[in-house]
């Protein structure tokens, strides 16, 4: 790529605001992209995102903060990126006899990750060819949406179709999850916590008498009943799922996987000991057998054998 592209490039998409097609996961590492394939991917990042969270989510603004073209890549930070850049009175430094005085609230040595931010790396096979904007944009599709015009807009091209007819209605299916019933009804302006047998769950309400009344019911972020009060006096209760959505059922099997995983506990054993042989409290090792104390000889009473002593 020519120098006079690359400034191209910079000038156009730097501080550009586009809509997300893809969740990024919290932490430093954030996302790649090679030949349309974006990494890490399946059970991988199902499992980053239900342990970490998501950094941004799919129809949420993403302002491309920075730009840098390597010689194999395009790196972009986004939204300031997963690592707060320090200020400029943070990188002054000061030399000499006299004592060094930071200014106040400068911690030069304290790495403040930004929970918010998140990166994007584009790889080519050797090196960045020379392309256009345009085609730098159609390049980062299966991430960024450039043309929606609207954060709704960006994010119903992320949902199934059926979920999209669903939201456009202003109607919850039975199998949606939070983010989408608020896309499709909005916040709702009463919520509710109950416990029914050992199940805890949330019913967020919509609407008031004399208007149907809608009640949504929520266990572990998942719409499980969707009750309808109308104006007449009838009950529609949908318990049946009606939408299906694996990224997210895997991404629950991912988090509940992690949880039960058994902590590292500390162990007694020395290297090498072979930790088959040795028995457990929990399987009933045999109970160590106490060792008898020593013999000690008792020594004669005073007057020699056969005598008594006199009192």
């Amino acid at each position: 790529m020519t120098h006079q592209t690359r400034l191209e490039i910079i000038h156009d998409f730097q501080t550009q605001v586009v809509y997300a097609r893809t969740e990024f996961p919290m932490g430093m590492k954030g996302l790649e992209l090679k030949q349309g394939v974006i990494t890490p991917n399946g059970d991988e990042i199902r499992q980053a995102l239900a342990i970490w969270g998501p950094a941004i989510k799919p129809g949420d603004p993403v302002q491309i903060s920075l730009i840098q073209i390597k010689n194999d890549h395009i790196h972009f930070e986004l939204n300031g990126g997963a690592l707060r850049r320090k200020k400029w009175y943070e990188r002054i430094q000061l030399s000499g006899a006299a004592p060094v005085t930071v200014a106040p609230g400068a911690k030069p040595d304290d790495p403040r990750t930004n929970v918010h931010g998140s990166s994007l790396d584009v790889y080519f096979d050797k090196f960045v060819p020379e392309m256009t904007a345009q085609q730098l944009r159609d390049l980062l599709y299966p991430v960024f949406d450039f043309n929606a015009r609207s954060r709704e807009q960006a994010y119903l091209d992320t949902v199934p179709p059926k979920v999209k007819e669903a939201i456009q209605a202003h109607r919850v299916l039975v199998g949606m999850d939070s983010e989408m019933v608020i896309y499709a009804k909005g916040k709702p302006p009463k919520k509710v916590r109950e416990r029914e047998g050992d199940t805890e769950y949330e019913e967020w309400i919509y609407g008031a008498p004399p208007a149907d009344v809608d009640f949504v019911r929520f266990v572990g972020g998942e719409v499980v009943r969707v009750e309808t009060m109308r104006v007449g006096g009838d009950k529609i209760v949908r318990t049946e799922k009606e939408v299906v959505l694996p990224d997210r059922d895997k991404q629950k099997e991912a988090k509940k996987e992690q949880e039960e995983k058994p902590a590292n506990a500390p162990s007694l054993r020395r290297p090498g000991e072979d930790q088959e042989n040795v028995p457990k409290p929990a399987q009933g090792g045999a109970p160590v057998t106490p060792t008898p104390p020593p013999t000690v000889p008792v020594p004669p009473p005073p007057g020699g054998p056969g005598i008594v002593a006199g009192r």
